[in-house]
């Protein structure tokens, strides 16, 4: 971090309290970057999935357009990982952010022009994942950079708070553009969040950051070598990987729950989902203006182990109660532990991993979060064997079993908050030393 970064921070405190990352200039232009950048993502598959159902009533095309997606992702995941470690990562993010611009406002063209077929919503939905898979590495091992270490969970909080808020209004705000001025609209609009992100890090002031050397693969291997070799790497990223395999296939499970156990609407449904969302966002809220302390591991873990049981439970209750009220308090849960754990594992992970390694270490995370649109094969197929609540309830239970299994063998797990505050003392006291012996520069260039 720059003196100069550094000195922005430090700002006059008065009855309002900013959160800790926001007091960082150059992180609150990042973060207003990011929502239009986010809310246009969240509007784009909203208009590619009216669209696709427009062209074809068919709710198997829906599907494709979320395997198109996620199929590149999963693929090129490790790869932009490896890159977001070798190459300028401000350049890297606004060439992604301008080339997912151009594509969505490619669609939007051949929508407005009326010559838009399936498999050109296919083929954009395969390319921006594409993009995306060297996009996120690198914006999630930029953002550290822009702060100082003790604001690293509150940096994860107010990242996830775009994400969990742009959740519950955009689709909404994209319907009613739809409705009133076509989808066309949307997308131009869904692009124009794009170009707008690819601006703000254009005239951002970013520190120096050093780049990987050398060839391509050996950095990959050398990546997941760095994250086998340490068992609380391993069990934060598998944490991910259970939550999007196992514990978010009841998302796609949510019609058959909501009319065949629950015997309610499509609307009951969304109001279930916003609820949830209701509750993922008022605890990245909370978690927005906290720091790292010394049972972070244990939050982790409990956080983890509540998300799977409430799935389970909220699974189990449909089954046997087809109580409406009892669905949204478990859903309100799940969004609230699932925020709690998920949001200590990142800043766990942008925090314990070196500068050198955040790239590759951040694709790997990213690749278990692209899996998640296949969480809905493994459950449809539990669910063929057996019911819908079962296929889910048994997700849960296996999200809780990771979370808690490590957790009982492994001292390392369990102390994941007094390596963090470690971690962050020492960065603090090297970044004081390099202030005292090294004169201010200008931080960045385009």
């Amino acid at each position: 971090m720059s003196q100069t970064t550094e000195s922005e921070a430090t700002e006059t405190k008065g009855r309002f309290q900013l959160p800790p990352a926001f007091r960082y200039p150059a992180y609150r232009a990042y973060w207003l970057g990011t929502l239009a950048s986010v809310s246009g993502f969240q509007m784009l598959n909203f208009g590619q999935f009216w669209l696709v159902f427009e062209l074809t009533e068919s709710p198997l095309y829906l599907g494709y357009v979320g395997a198109a997606n996620a199929i590149s992702a999963i693929t090129l995941n490790l790869f932009g990982g490896v890159y977001a470690d070798k190459l300028d990562k401000r350049r890297l993010i606004i060439i992604t952010q301008l080339i997912t611009a151009a594509l969505i406002f490619l669609l939007a063209f051949l929508t407005v022009t009326g010559v838009v077929a399936v498999w050109h919503i296919l083929a954009i939905a395969f390319a921006t994942g594409a993009v995306n898979a060297f996009d996120q590495p690198a914006r999630q091992a930029l953002y550290p950079h822009l702060i100082e270490r003790s604001a690293m969970v509150s940096a994860v909080a107010l990242n996830s708070a775009i994400w969990q808020g742009t959740r519950i209004f955009a689709p909404a705000v994209a319907g009613v553009i739809i409705a009133s001025l076509g989808t066309s609209s949307t997308f131009f609009i869904a692009g124009a969040g794009f170009a707008i992100m690819s601006m703000v890090i254009f005239w951002l002031h970013v520190p120096y950051i050093e780049t990987s050397t050398g060839n391509a693969l050996k950095n990959m291997v050398d990546g997941l070598k760095f994250i086998k070799g340490d068992s609380v790497f391993w069990f934060l990223i598998g944490m991910t990987f259970f939550n999007s395999f196992f514990g978010m296939a009841y998302i796609s499970m949510m019609p058959a729950i909501t009319v065949d156990v629950l015997n309610l609407g499509a609307d009951s449904q969304g109001t279930l989902m916003s609820i949830g969302g209701i509750g993922a966002f008022s605890m990245t809220m909370v978690l927005g203006s906290k720091t790292n302390f010394r049972h972070k591991g244990l939050l982790i873990i409990g956080g983890g182990a509540m998300f799977g049981l409430s799935v389970a439970g909220f699974a189990i209750t449909a089954h046997y109660f087809s109580s409406f009220p009892i669905a949204a308090g478990f859903m309100i849960v799940m969004g609230m532990s699932s925020s709690i754990y998920m949001i200590s594992i990142m800043s766990s992970l942008q925090l314990l991993v070196p500068d050198h390694m955040r790239g590759r270490v951040m694709g790997f995370y990213g690749m278990t979060w692209s899996i998640m649109p296949l969480s809905a094969t493994q459950a449809g197929a539990v669910a063929s064997f057996t019911s819908v609540p079962f296929a889910i309830a048994i997700g849960g239970f296996l999200v809780a079993a990771f979370a808690l299994g490590p957790a009982l063998v492994n001292k390392k797990v369990r102390n994941i908050g007094t390596l963090l505050m470690q971690a962050e003392r020492a960065l603090e006291t090297r970044s004081q030393t390099e202030n005292r012996n090294q004169p201010a520069h200008a931080s960045g260039d385009d």
